[in-house]
């Protein structure tokens, strides 16, 4: 195709004249533990992901879950199965380029991270906070990399035949899992390498990784609208190899032809990229870029920008992975995979370092569900709520929460959900101040991590259950926060649900379920939601067969997905902290939001949930009767839907529903 019959270069611009890159021969590292020269049948080959990865990075001696099609090794080579628009593809990989390391680590394209996010007055006292009593150090367990040879009995990996869609969850929650635990660990420590890099390496080195091999098309697993906190993140799901580049590509053959095309792109605002547009994006070439004036040169048309310029003629599919600011960090990011784009033209100019910069217009595919469009669209909404179309009521608790919460249907004329009192405060049969009271700590200031003399440390296992950013690292019987017993500030880590919701929720008209619950913010795992209000009622008295009430809440054991949350801590030489259905220990208390409650009352029955409820005590002592706090289970994209597991059916005397949640892993019945 002539690209000048529809691009007139500017007077900076020049058309590119390319000619077509000869394959490169490709260059697999040899299994760990495998001696190929000894070996009588040839290995199974991982890939390993273009792109600069940390060192420590291997790749294993068996290929991870995932739904690629892996590369075997053949008498006549090696072979994977693929399509494009142009026919079948015969992929293989190019071997990784490995650039100059530097002394700044960075979090996206050419953004800088500063490592651990530690207060300062916790940062102060971190030293002396990791010896106990006696002067002595508190030693940490050193981390034990297992692979799947000898991590078949790990009750967290997935099955053989899961869909790909719970491989990708499964990778991910253990990925993330690893990472919550590694920065606690780092917070009594002088760690100077990230926590997500940590975890990032125990994962390759273990070969828990989804979609192994590269892919022209979409990563089976990954759905458009999915978000991401780190580019480490990206890798181990197989969206986009590269830890730091942000071209991904490889070496295809189209037809008897052979050409290295692009296959992923993440944009994320290291370059002067244009994505106002949600449909259309304008991407910088990579290179050159320097913040060192004197690095500064013109791109190069090698490796990933020759990749791209290829995909131009090749018409192939690229994933785009398009990366805004957190609003909830403020030299954080969040990456949102945004589907398939393809190239449309190409060409080059002069930034304003004045250094020449290839440019590259891509395309959405037309029918794809929406992705960076919703986030752009929530942030509106967020800024000014009136935008907001289609709703009943603006705030739906009347002022009692900090944030409004909007009432929205879209599906019918049904005008609102039947009368309660908006409340934030649990009813209990008896007074607080009649309760067994809550030991607290004698902090000064605030609790720090690694205190052995901070109660509520103890209390806790000996960690503060949640990380500097108030994320909570693993599921527990019960958390116990600070309270009013405690002589710490209101501002320590260690008081987080006690605060209240800090989330734009909108209760919604779902098509099938009566009325549901989602959020306009993005939401990590890990955070808390909302906790369950509404009244206690006596658990003697209570009639569980109640038609019309449908909002009790009682801590029936939930699904395998909600048990398993805490997975891999057997990956860190940890003992298992894993709780079967059988092993499951329910608490007496039930509550009822039938009259009273707040927004958790409209969270909906999933079999496939994203959200678990966590028991929390902070202001008294009954442990039978806790706060029942709700956290993310994974992340939660904005407008998802906020489901959680209301149980397995156990006993035949309970009454059971129909369940209409339409995941996978659906049990029918709840």
């Amino acid at each position: 195709m002539d690209r000048a019959t529809h691009f007139i270069p500017g007077p900076n611009q020049e058309l590119l004249d390319i000619k077509p890159l000869r394959s490169l021969a490709p260059m697999f590292p040899a299994p760990m533990g495998v001696n190929i020269n000894q070996s009588s049948t040839p290995p199974l080959v991982c890939v390993t992901p273009v792109g600069q990865f940390p060192t420590g990075f291997g790749a294993g001696n068996l290929p991870a879950f995932g739904s690629f099609a892996t590369f075997s090794a053949t008498a006549n080579g090696f072979s994977h199965g693929g399509t494009s628009a142009n026919g079948p593809i015969d992929a293989t990989p190019i071997s990784a380029y490995k650039t100059r390391s530097s002394g700044v680590t960075y979090n996206g394209d050419d953004e800088p991270h500063s490592g651990n996010q530690t207060r300062s007055s916790e940062r102060k006292a971190k030293r002396s906070a990791t010896l106990a009593a006696d002067g002595t150090k508190i030693k940490r367990p050193k981390p034990v990399y297992k692979n799947l040879v000898a991590g078949k009995e790990l009750a967290f990996l997935p099955p053989s035949n899961s869909n790909p869609r719970e491989t990708v969850e499964v990778v991910h929650m253990i990925f993330e899992a690893l990472r919550r635990r590694h920065l606690q660990m780092d917070e009594t420590q002088d760690a100077s390498r990230r926590a997500d890099l940590k975890a990032g390496a125990i994962m390759m080195a273990s070969n828990i990784r989804a979609n192994v091999g590269k892919k022209v098309g979409t990563a089976p697993g990954v759905e458009i609208g999915d978000i991401f906190y780190f580019r480490m993140e990206l890798c181990i799901i197989g969206l986009h190899a590269p830890s730091m580049g942000g071209i991904d590509y490889m070496s295809a053959k189209f037809g008897n032809d052979e050409d290295s095309v692009a296959i992923c792109i993440v944009a994320a605002g290291g370059y002067e990229n244009e994505d106002d547009d949600t449909d259309t994006l304008v991407y910088s070439g990579s290179g050159g870029n320097s913040r060192n004036t004197e690095e500064r040169h013109d791109q190069k048309l090698e490796r990933g920008n020759l990749a791209l310029e290829r995909s131009l003629h090749r018409k192939n599919e690229i994933r785009v992975v398009r990366g805004f600011k957190d609003p909830a960090c403020v030299a954080g990011k969040i990456y949102i995979y945004d589907g398939l784009y393809k190239i449309q033209e190409s060409w080059k100019e002069r930034t304003k370092f004045g250094i020449n910069c290839f440019k590259y217009r891509l395309q959405r595919e037309p029918g794809q569900r929406d992705g960076a469009a919703i986030w752009k669209m929530t942030q509106q909404w967020i800024q000014n709520a009136s935008t907001r179309g289609r709703v009943l009521l603006a705030d739906l608790s009347s002022g009692a929460e900090t944030m409004q919460v909007c009432l929205v249907n879209e599906v019918d004329h049904e005008k609102g959900p039947g009368h309660f009192t908006y409340t934030n405060e649990v009813k209990y049969l008896r007074p607080l101040s009649s309760m067994r009271p809550l030991q607290g700590c004698h902090c000064q200031s605030v609790c720090l991590p690694g205190d052995s003399n901070c109660d509520c440390g103890q209390h806790n296992g000996g960690d503060l259950p949640y990380n500097s950013s108030g994320v909570l690292v693993c599921r527990r019987p019960v958390i116990y926060e600070c309270g009013e017993a405690c002589h710490c500030s209101l501002n320590c880590r260690n008081r987080v649900t006690q605060k209240g919701n800090r989330y734009h929720f909108e209760v919604f008209r779902t098509t099938n379920r009566g009325w549901g619950l989602r959020c306009w913010d993005p939401i990590r795992a890990g955070a808390f939601i909302c906790e369950y209000v509404g009244e206690v009622i006596d658990e003697l008295k209570v009639n569980l067969d109640d038609s019309e009430d449908d909002y009790i809440f009682q801590t029936v054991c939930p699904g395998e997905k909600t048990l398993k949350w805490n997975f891999g801590p057997e990956l860190l030489g940890e003992e298992s902290t894993y709780v079967s259905a059988d092993e499951f220990e329910p608490l007496p208390i039930k509550i009822s939001a039938k009259t009273r409650g707040n927004v958790s009352r409209f969270m909906n029955h999933s079999c496939s949930p994203n959200v678990f409820w966590q028991p929390v005590q902070y202001n008294h002592g009954d442990d039978k009767h806790p706060h029942i706090m709700f956290f993310a289970l994974n992340h939660i994209p904005p407008m998802t839907e906020l489901t959680f597991d209301y149980g397995v059916v156990g006993e035949p005397s309970i009454r059971t529903r129909n369940c209409l949640c339409g995941s996978s892993a659906c049990r029918r019945v709840f």
